[in-house]
């Protein structure tokens, strides 16, 4: 109970101090500007609209606005799905793309029957209690900081200028107004508020964007029936299309390597026999011996290479489980690596092999081009029903997702079973490569 305890208390501790929670904040400032400038010409534009064309004269210039409202809500939709994948990483499939017709009144009509820029109109006017929350966070963090350094700041500065007037800590709602600070010992009481504040903000962006990016799936992404069946067709041709992969790769393995040693194998063995088969078999001794020596080192290479096109297949080492098959992977690293696992449910045997080799893919292509001197693996279940995967080197960093790159191969296989891949990799390094997988596909 204690041991339980702890860990908690070291999670909520350790919050403010992640790299993810400085992603958070980025999204809650952005998204929280964006989702009150947003609603802000939403309404103007709507209310403008639907005034104007409430006369017969302005029917026309009052559609016109409508429309303009619409397509910028199209617009809006897109930059809030660019921030998500930008700064939390989530992809938000977009809704089918509009197709505006022929002719003037057909493309108004098309417009105005638009579900999905009424959708985002929904989400802009959703929004904007949602972006105050995101809003108060970042305030919320800001006043946090400057209290936490109340201390440094009354050594550094006031207790230089003699210390005559008392400094304030502010403190937002709901930890109170304010309160003076007239000595340094009463700045540690302003730190501890400050540090509250911090630990607070940092899980209130985690709740106010776990919110929003519900709002997000189901307003501005793709919600009817026909935009959901579009979607599974994606997922469906890129399961088909790695499977035909992962079906070429054993035909090439098994036409290059067991299959060539096997022909060899049974040449060696047909030599031999032939030899065996002469009048004289004692003056062709020591060529038969050398021909059985080629055959056999041909059979112990066919059935190294059939092991190996196994372990390609389905890794044994996974029947004792994930985290036993990592520290596996990691001895036979050509760099030193160290693996720390904290898996809480077993995950499905697909998703595991899905893991293993997007691990192995990640460490083969640290050895090749990071020129690090140390890799760490961590894998752990982050929060109920996700497999959480971090592989991260110091090396020269410079790793990029797109250009058809082996990363771009493990962004497509982990999307077959609704995972996702986020790279951070600046030019210097270091890089740590994040896969999330669901526990179940």
């Amino acid at each position: 109970m204690e041991e339980a305890f702890q860990r908690i208390a070291e999670t909520v501790l350790r919050a403010p101090a992640s790299r993810r929670n400085y992603r958070e904040l980025l999204y809650c400032g952005l998204g929280g500007l964006t989702g009150v400038a947003g609603f802000a010409v939403t309404v103007v534009l709507l209310l403008a609209g639907l005034t104007i064309s409430a006369s017969v004269i302005g029917t026309v210039f009052g559609l016109v606005i409508i429309t303009m409202a619409l397509r910028l809500s199209r617009r809006l939709g897109s930059l809030h799905r660019r921030l998500l994948r930008r700064f939390l990483g989530h992809q938000i499939e977009a809704p089918p793309r509009f197709l505006p017709g022929t002719g003037i009144l057909n493309r108004v009509d098309r417009r105005l029957r638009d579900r999905a820029a009424w959708r985002v109109v929904w989400y802009s006017l959703i929004k904007l209690p949602v972006a105050a929350v995101q809003l108060y966070a970042v305030t919320l963090t800001a006043f946090g900081l400057v209290n936490m350094a109340y201390p440094a700041i009354w050594l550094l500065f006031h207790h230089q200028s003699g210390g005559q007037d008392p400094l304030d800590a502010v403190l937002p709602v709901p930890f109170g107004g304010n309160f003076q600070i007239d000595s340094w010992p009463g700045t540690f009481p302003a730190a501890i508020a400050g540090l509250v504040c911090v630990v607070a903000a940092a899980w209130l962006a985690r709740g106010i964007n776990a919110g929003d990016l519900r709002l997000v799936r189901s307003l501005v992404g793709p919600s009817s029936m026909a935009e959901r069946v579009s979607e599974l067709e994606r997922t469906r041709a890129l399961a088909v299309d790695d499977s035909a992969a992962a079906l070429r790769r054993v035909e090439r393995d098994l036409h290059d390597g067991a299959q060539m040693r096997l022909a060899a194998l049974a040449m060696n063995l047909g030599m031999a026999r032939e030899k065996l088969g002469d009048d004289d078999p004692r003056d062709e001794t020591a060529t038969v011996r050398e021909l059985l020596d080629a055959a056999h080192r041909n059979a112990v290479d066919a059935l190294a290479d059939l092991r190996d096109l196994a372990r390609g297949i389905h890794p044994p080492v996974l029947d004792n489980g994930l985290a036993s098959a990592l520290a596996t992977l990691a001895t036979s690293s050509a760099i030193p690596a160290t693996v720390s696992a904290d898996i809480g449910t077993r995950p499905a045997p697909a998703i595991e092999t899905i893991a293993y080799f997007c691990a192995a893919e990640l460490i083969a292509n640290a050895t090749k081009h990071s020129y690090a001197n140390h890799i760490n693996i961590k894998i752990y279940t982050e929060r109920t029903g996700v497999l959480h995967l971090e592989i991260s080197d110091d090396g020269v960093g410079g790793a990029e997702q797109g250009r058809g790159s082996g990363l771009s191969g493990l962004a497509q296989r982990v999307s077959t079973v609704d995972g996702r891949i986020d790279v951070s990799s600046p030019p210097g390094g270091p890089t740590m490569v994040t896969v999330e997988l669901p526990l179940r596909a």
